[in-house]
């Protein structure tokens, strides 16, 4: 029971950054979908628009620890501990 909402957390964390991405490139950005990823990918800044995107998972741990959702709070917790090292790897890459 512990392991499922651990992964319930988990998914809830990355559906959360997948949708902090897509907010970002559709609504900060000046520029196309597209066009946007390719400036991300050449201007290297896959890592910091991923710390961006990660932002959303705060406001989804603050719901489940307010819902007494501890073991859901502890995934989206540990996905967000596992996105900052890939923003680490990727910034010595």
């Amino acid at each position: 029971m512990m392991k499922k909402e651990i992964l319930i957390g988990s998914l809830v964390a990355i559906f959360a950054t997948v949708c902090g991405f897509f907010m970002y490139v559709q609504f900060f950005s000046k520029f196309g979908f597209y066009e946007t990823l390719d400036i991300i990918k050449e201007g290297n800044l896959i890592g910091k628009v991923l710390g961006l995107a990660a932002i959303p998972n705060l406001f989804v741990f603050f719901v489940f620890i307010k819902k007494k959702q501890d073991y859901r709070a502890r995934g989206v917790l540990l996905t967000t501990v596992v996105i900052a090292l890939i923003m680490l790897i990727m910034k010595f890459i």
